[in-house]
Formats: structure tokens, C-alpha cells, sequence
């Protein structure tokens, strides 16, 4: 195997996670998995593609999942779980005009700039005079330390979203130097690295695990496409994206912005799931 390339993603004076992170490995060079073709017929061949993400709002909500960027001033709040016993229970720094995301998962993501670390929550509601979510996982941004095996985080792969996210800031610099994170209608009960955590009942040996990792092939042209697509597209070709949660085919998750051109990231459509080949395990 050829050696993959590493390289330093940071956002506000804080790694986003180390050079040697799963998330900021290039692997252009990586071969194939053996079961490319099998995994890929599952995910949707004929599936297009979807920038879950974008400006403006849908059904009265910012499109795209978005984040708050706090720090040591922010007051810190005891936050009730259901799944209490996968989830991190330290003070979780949750601003009073907290951002949360439409529609059913209501996550709520935290970026602490004082402290390098990131508090991520799920399903998160007011519950009388306090906070209550489905699971919450905080992680160290300068360490690789993974949730424990079997744990979930904010999200079903039991991974951190905010890394996996296209951000407008990224798209502006003319680079997104990290794997983003994708969805898919169907998963097995199992999990690869750096997933910790599965959500499905099935076993068929034909659905992806969480925390598979496929990237854009080589031969498609970028060229082609608008800017703010090309710069999404380059980065699926160099870095490629982690299965994280169950949902539709080939979302592709990113941060609300109002610099967001909906027509130009629609211009993903145009690929489709037989444009992507999966990544050999790293280990």
C-alpha cells in the first residue's frame, strides 16, 4: 500500500483533530476494497448525489447542520440522556441562543476555542428548566482517542460530525482538507474504523458497516463543475467521506451558510452512487 499523505486541519487556533487522524488521511492512493462493487450496488448505483447542506432555510430551518463556537466564558449545563449509559456526562457549554438542527435529529454541536474540544449532542430539548438529549460525546480535538468500542456519540457510528462536515469557510479558501461524512438508507450490524458504534439489526454481509469510507474515483472530471461543487469534489477525490448514520443515499453532510450557491451544489446531482469506489481499510 502506498503510503497515505497527512495533513494539519485547523479551524479557530485548534487542530481539528491531530495530522495522523483518520479524518485528515489522504487516501487517493489507497487501493480498492475487494468488495467495492458489492457495497457501492448497495449504497445506489443509480442513486445522486445530495448536498444536505446549503443556504437559505427548508421547512423554516437553516439547511445543513450547524455549529456554535464557544468558549471558556460560556456558562456550562448539566444535560439528562436517553441513552445515558454510551453518552459523556461532564458539563456540556451550551449557549443561550443555541443552534440546533431541523427536523428529527436536533443535533447540537459545540466547538469550544478556548479548550480545543468539541461537546456534540443529540436530539436535544429544553426539558423543564435544563437540557435532555438522546446521547452527547464530547472529544479532545489535539488527541485521536476514539469513543469506547460499542459506544454511539452524537451520531449512529458513534464518530464525531463536526469533522465531516463542508464548511463555507473551507469552500472559501479554495480547499476542504478532510473526509466529510454521508448517509446511507441501509447498514449493517457492524462497525469499521474508526466507527465505534452500529444501527441496524441486519447481518447481510452486502450492506455497508458503519464507518465504511468511499471516495470519488479518479476518472471523474471535475472540471466541469461550478466552484463551490469542484472544491467539495476534489476533496471526495483526495480524502473521500465515513457512512455515519442511516438516511438517504449519498447525503453529504455540511454546515449552513448564507455564501452557500444552492444551484451550485446542486450541480452534485449530476453524479451518481456508480461515481464512488470504496477504500481498503486502514486497519
Amino acid at each position: 500500500m502506498i503510503a497515505a499523505l497527512l495533513a494539519a486541519v485547523t479551524f479557530l487556533g485548534c487542530p481539528v483533530f491531530p495530522a495522523s487522524s483518520p479524518w485528515n488521511e489522504r487516501v487517493d492512493t489507497v487501493p480498492v476494497a475487494a468488495n467495492s462493487a458489492q457495497l457501492v450496488a448497495s449504497l445506489g448505483l443509480d442513486a445522486p448525489v445530495h448536498a444536505d447542506f446549503g443556504s437559505g432555510l427548508w421547512d423554516g430551518a437553516p439547511i445543513g447542520i450547524p455549529f456554535d463556537v464557544v468558549a471558556r466564558a460560556t456558562p456550562r449545563t448539566r444535560v439528562s440522556f436517553e441513552y445515558a449509559d454510551e453518552s459523556d456526562k461532564a458539563p456540556y457549554p451550551i449557549p443561550r441562543k443555541v443552534h440546533i438542527e431541523g427536523g428529527g435529529d436536533r443535533h447540537a454541536l459545540l466547538f469550544d476555542r478556548s479548550a480545543c474540544r468539541l461537546y456534540e449532542l443529540y436530539a436535544l430539548q429544553r426539558s423543564g428548566g435544563g437540557w435532555h438529549a438522546g446521547s452527547g460525546a464530547i472529544f479532545d480535538l489535539r488527541s485521536n482517542t476514539l469513543r469506547p468500542a460499542g459506544w454511539t456519540s452524537a451520531d449512529a457510528a458513534g464518530l464525531p460530525i463536526f469533522p465531516g462536515l463542508a464548511r463555507w469557510d473551507e469552500v472559501r479558501s479554495g480547499a476542504i482538507r478532510h473526509a466529510l461524512r454521508f448517509t446511507a438508507p441501509r447498514t449493517r450490524r457492524a462497525y469499521v474504523y474508526p466507527a465505534r458504534h452500529y444501527a441496524s439489526d441486519s447481518n447481510d454481509p452486502a450492506l455497508p458497516p458503519m464507518g465504511l469510507r468511499v471516495r470519488l474515483k479518479a476518472s471523474v472530471d471535475v472540471s466541469r463543475f461550478p466552484a463551490q461543487a469542484r472544491v467539495v469534489l476534489v476533496a471526495l477525490q483526495r480524502y473521500g467521506m465515513f457512512l455515519a448514520d442511516n438516511g438517504s443515499p449519498w447525503y453529504i453532510s455540511g454546515a449552513p451558510d448564507a455564501h452557500w450557491s444552492n444551484d451550485q451544489l446542486h450541480a452534485l446531482s449530476r453524479l451518481h452512487g456508480s461515481d464512488f469506489e470504496v477504500v481498503s481499510p486502514s486497519r
